[in-house]
């Protein structure tokens, strides 16, 4: 079932919901197998790279369908906006929920331009997500800066664009291949005393298995993983093409890393529930 962040948020209080980046049928079917088979709410979303592959109008179509068939909650969300257009773009074409980046913007800008989104998706029903602090990237080619999340600006910028999450930048870093972020923990429990927004965290394949649980039992909200499930796809679709060299049809090489993905996208899930364990 199709659910904006607002309704996963307020139907599942047992922890954080993951976010996964997805490019399409292959990963989003892994991804949504999963979620049926922990019966837990998932989120769709799409980052500008996916978008260049395929087009947002089709993208929607595709993956609104599918969330429209789930057993569970599943949300379709613009990842990483950096533009109003982007954001008008993925709302025509039906997303339910968007995310505009304005981390590389002065806080006063961020808000501004924040607030022009919120007035023309909210009453669409649309959630919107926001971006205060800039997660950096692991990517050397990612010419962004990076700086942590000051706690004190929180409530600025929500008395400008109320938004229905938001992502903050406590120590995790786009694009990690290990799972060595160092969490600020104590700057993450500052944030969360400022604001009963709901907070996001990116940039989480870099967190160790022990600190995705730690951040769902501080209150984080929405975690956001992306890099842990290409590796999987590509690494397992790789060891099944060296395996069948004889093989070209794409759609029986497949099969493998999608259950490899399901099977990922299911263990990131369970780390982040807070009931026992």
């Amino acid at each position: 079932m199709l659910a904006n962040l607002n309704e996963i948020f307020a139907t599942y209080p047992h922890g954080a919901v993951a976010g996964f980046n997805v490019f399409g049928y292959e990963d989003a079917a892994a991804v949504i197998r999963a979620a049926e088979s922990l019966q837990t709410p998932v989120i769709l979303m799409t980052n500008r790279d996916a978008l260049v592959h395929m087009p947002v109008d089709i993208m929607a179509v595709l993956l609104l369908k599918m969330a429209e068939k789930s057993s569970v909650p599943v949300c379709v969300h613009l990842d990483h906006a950096l533009t109003f257009e982007a954001i008008k773009a993925a709302a025509d074409a039906g997303y339910n929920s968007v995310m505009f980046d304005g981390s590389q913007l002065s806080l006063e800008e961020n808000a501004r331009i924040t607030r022009q989104v919120i007035d023309y998706v909210r009453p669409l029903k649309i959630s919107v997500e926001a971006e205060l602090g800039s997660v950096g990237y692991a990517d050397p080619n990612m010419k962004a800066k990076s700086y942590l999340t000051d706690p004190s600006d929180v409530q600025k910028f929500l008395d400008i664009a109320p938004v229905d999450a938001l992502a903050v930048a406590v120590g995790t870093i786009h694009r990690m291949f290990t799972q060595e972020a160092n969490i600020e923990f104590e700057r993450l429990d500052k944030i969360c005393e400022k604001t009963e927004v709901p907070i996001v965290i990116h940039g989480s394949t870099g967190v160790s298995d022990e600190d995705l649980h730690n951040l769902a039992v501080h209150g984080v909200k929405k975690i956001n993983i992306g890099t842990s499930l290409r590796m999987t796809f590509g690494h397992t679709l790789r060891q099944e093409m060296t395996a069948r060299p004889d093989e070209f049809d794409r759609i029986k090489l497949f099969p493998a890393a999608m259950n490899a993905v399901e099977t990922k996208a299911a263990e990131k899930m369970s780390l982040l529930t807070c009931l026992a364990r």
